[in-house]
């Protein structure tokens, strides 16, 4: 297989892409990396109905924002291009004409009414799912009822007209998927879609076919949805003679709302608030942004990593793998068939195991970005120390800030209910009592730190959990934290004096 892997990942321009399509490249591009193959992006663009400006530049921002590079694309270029279908409308039509020609497909001039009035009489039949078929095909107008003189009339006088795959009335369409194995689907079940429009425009079933030959596509790697659709697919490739090189299938397990019901979508994320795109959409008609992944603070490397697992298993139990280390146990063999519960807790603490990574400047820059934004200055020393001292508490970069916060800005209130219960004169007596050995202290690190305030709090018989609250909260307002005598540290000698004396001046006790 090495050398000669070819894969392609092909989204539509008609909005944001939602995650699982970011998955779907994922496993495309790992797979192709896997075996020294090729990686192609291309964008399939052939329904303008739907076309939504700026989606394509999306696509190309999310994956580099993700790191998924393609070997070839409308950026790249390549051997095999253009790679917008909307630039290979000629490529197709010798391809169209054969099928037409050898009787594969077929010239359809039916107006919209004339369709309605097929499926109401096929309502009216009790049939389950009206559809045009190799039945209803046989009272429709189309060049397979007409006359050949009419059709060609119809052709030359621009009769508005599609052309229709002719489907077999009652064959086994097989095929064999890495993941389902063996699939048959009889062909009654199947509608003669439409494979060019009216416009001269290609479907996607077809433009799909003909540009993954066309391509040297290997595999096709894509959604569980696309998997009903595949048995056209198959039919095109052996009309056209080219079953020997037809690729191979891997239709991929969908992902799951939380609740483990359903395919997960864009309403889902909202219920539970979490995004369901990998970087902000804004909606051009609307002007609504949604937020993404990368806004919200996840970092791209866990974001892969996360996906990767969505689907897929490694095999040895271990979670944590960088892009490369994904490029080496990837294989299609530990691709499941059962959909997947999307579990954003389990997607927040992959970003805070890689967060917890990343070099000290990289976290300096996180903090100093918010620092600058809030107009606070501080040295670069301090911010190294509050960030160390966040460092294994944090899940998202703007953490940083949300919980460090209080080292740069002195409390303006005081949290009520933990003043009520461990504010009292006995704790007020030990914080004056501080004002003067903190102030005294030659060095303010954590150690003197510590050594002189615990022998000060035994010498007034105060247990720990009634002393170290209180002084918590007269420094930050809030009870909780990082270590107490590194934040004290962090804080500063004097502004902790400082704090210390606004509290109890906020706060006396009677």
């Amino acid at each position: 297989m090495e050398n000669n892997v070819s894969v392609r990942f092909a989204p539509s321009p008609t909005g944001a892409l939602h995650i699982g399509g970011v998955r779907t490249a994922l496993y495309n591009y790992l797979f192709a990396k896997k075996h020294q193959g090729r990686f192609v992006l291309r964008i399939e663009d052939t329904d303008r109905t739907r076309f939504v400006p700026g989606a394509e530049a999306y696509i190309l921002e999310t994956l580099q924002w993700l790191g998924i590079t393609a070997d070839e694309g409308p950026v790249q270029g390549g051997s095999y291009g253009p790679y917008r279908q909307s630039e290979r409308t000629d490529i197709y039509k010798p391809y169209i004409d054969r099928l037409v020609a050898e009787g594969h497909a077929y010239y359809a001039f039916d107006t919209p009414e004339e369709l309605e009035a097929m499926r109401e009489r096929l309502k009216a039949a009790r049939v389950a799912a009206p559809q045009y078929n190799a039945v209803s095909r046989a009272w429709m107008r189309n060049s397979l009822t007409l006359p050949q003189e009419e059709v060609a009339a119809l052709l030359q006088s621009g009769t508005p007209y599609v052309i229709r795959i002719k489907v077999p009335h009652d064959q086994d369409i097989r095929l064999h998927d890495s993941v389902r194995g063996w699939v048959k689907v009889k062909s009654a079940a199947i509608d003669d879609k439409v494979l060019m429009k009216s416009d001269g425009i290609p479907t996607y079933h077809f433009a799909n076919v003909v540009d993954d030959h066309l391509m040297q596509i290997t595999h096709v790697i894509r959604g569980e949805e696309w998997l009903p659709s595949t048995p056209i697919h198959v039919l095109l490739y052996q009309y056209l003679s080219w079953e020997a090189t037809m690729p191979q299938f891997v239709h991929l397990p969908l992902l799951l709302k939380p609740e483990g019901t359903g395919k997960l979508s864009k309403r889902d994320a909202e219920k539970h608030g979490f995004p369901i795109f990998p970087i902000a959409w804004q909606d051009p008609d609307t002007g609504a942004t949604a937020p993404g992944f990368r806004e919200q603070g996840y970092l791209p490397e866990a974001l892969l990593n996360f996906l990767a697992l969505l689907g897929w298993s490694a095999g040895d139990n271990q979670e944590l793998l960088d892009k490369e280390a994904l490029i080496q146990a990837f294989s299609l063999e530990r691709v499941g068939k059962a959909g997947v519960k999307f579990d954003i807790q389990k997607a927040a603490w992959f970003n805070q195991q890689y967060l917890r990574t990343q070099p000290d400047d990289k976290l300096v820059q996180y903090l100093q970005k918010d620092l600058v934004d809030y107009n606070i200055t501080a040295t670069p020393e301090k911010v190294l120390r509050v960030c160390q001292l966040l460092k294994e508490r944090v899940t998202f970069p703007h953490d940083f800030w949300r919980q460090g916060r209080a080292f740069f800005v002195a409390p303006e209130t005081y949290d009520e209910k933990l003043m009520a219960k461990k504010w009292t004169p006995e704790a007020y007596a030990l914080l004056q009592a501080l004002l003067t050995v903190f102030g005294e202290l030659p060095t303010f690190e954590a150690e003197p730190i510590n050594a002189a305030l615990i022998p000060l709090i035994e010498a007034r018989k105060l247990k720990l959990n009634q002393a170290m609250p209180a002084i918590r909260i007269a420094l930050t307002g809030s009870g909780s934290g990082p270590d107490l005598m590194q934040s004290m540290a962090a804080i500063g000698q004097e502004e902790v004096v400082a704090r210390i004396t606004q509290a109890l001046e906020r706060n006396p006790v009677a």
